[in-house]
């Protein structure tokens, strides 16, 4: 069972992994998510990373190591891990990787209440759907393999490959539950049960 954390915000475990590396200003912090790609996998924006930055401090996991000054900038606190925060982080990851959680995706959300669009249209949106998933998965693999051939290590790139995995499961989801929504069986279901609300 998922852990009670302080700070459950995913892009806190973000921060204390940029962290763990060396200390270093929230904006850095930003630039070098965005540089990793992990704006991919964590929503964030300026106000938030340093909303999330202020919550980790309050919880002891990092702390104000120096403030720089500078002319042309205006102060800048660069934080460190804490050794609490390093435990933290280790044990979160620990837990993320090893317990599945349920997550609640929009499209989730979608398929549970599908019943309310007539079989057709539902076909043509899923069918809109498999065709944005089948470009992603062909621009995320031509990055990968660029990626790979400019020397980029695999670990580097395994968030990418989840993703791409995750698509192509979704992609033959979709084209399965396409042709059961095309089966004139249920068409003609649908249609007695829910036909007369639309």
């Amino acid at each position: 069972m998922a852990k009670r954390r302080k700070v459950s915000n995913p892009l806190a475990l973000a921060v204390l992994a940029e962290l763990l590396a060396e200390p270093l200003h929230p904006y850095e912090m930003g630039r070098r998510l965005q540089e990793h790609a992990k704006d991919r996998n964590i929503k964030y924006n300026r106000s938030s990373l340093y909303m999330v930055v202020e919550q980790l401090r309050k919880a002891g996991f990092v702390a104000e190591q120096e403030t720089v000054r500078d002319t042309q900038r205006p102060e800048r606190t660069v934080y460190a891990i804490t050794l609490d925060g390093r435990t933290e982080l280790r044990d979160w990851m620990r837990e993320l990787v090893a317990e599945p959680q349920h997550e609640y995706p929009a499209f989730g959300v979608s398929l549970s209440l599908l019943m309310v669009l007539p079989p057709a249209e539902a076909v043509e949106l899923l069918e809109r759907r498999r065709a944005a998933l089948t470009a992603e998965v062909a621009g995320i693999t031509a990055e990968l393999r660029k990626a790979a051939a400019e020397g980029v290590g695999w670990l580097f790139l395994i968030e990418e490959e989840y993703r791409v995995g995750g698509l192509r499961a979704e992609i033959a989801f979709v084209e399965r539950l396409v042709a059961q929504l095309r089966e004139p069986e249920f068409v003609r279901t649908w249609h007695e049960t829910f036909g007369r609300l639309q």
